[in-house]
């Protein structure tokens, strides 16, 4: 069973994160995507999962990778925030700029 969360006071609680990234590192969380091998390994124990075959150690591993990649989306997520901040706030930076 999950439970719901506040996103406002999720949002409130880690948004702060934000101020340690620079943009060239927000843009490498972006980016970032598990090599080959951890790719291959989770598909097959998604596959694995799926038919109901997995091992009490397989399921502990999948797990773990499955709160592994939330917590790297959560971060994604917060990197495209900070770029998006960051963007707008080059526009309007350019907009006053060239303000007659």
């Amino acid at each position: 069973m999950t439970t719901a969360i506040d996103t406002t006071a999720f949002n409130r609680g880690t948004d702060p994160i934000l101020q340690f990234f620079t943009v060239d590192q927000a843009r490498g969380i972006v980016e970032y995507r598990g090599d080959a091998g951890l790719q291959r390994r989770i598909e097959q124990l998604a596959e694995r999962a799926n038919e109901g075959e997995l091992t009490a150690e397989e399921q502990a591993e999948y797990e773990g990778y499955v709160r592994a990649n939330k917590f790297v989306a959560i971060l994604q997520a917060k990197a495209r925030k900070l770029l998006s901040m960051n963007s707008d706030f080059q526009l309007e930076l350019r907009a006053t700029l060239l303000e007659p």
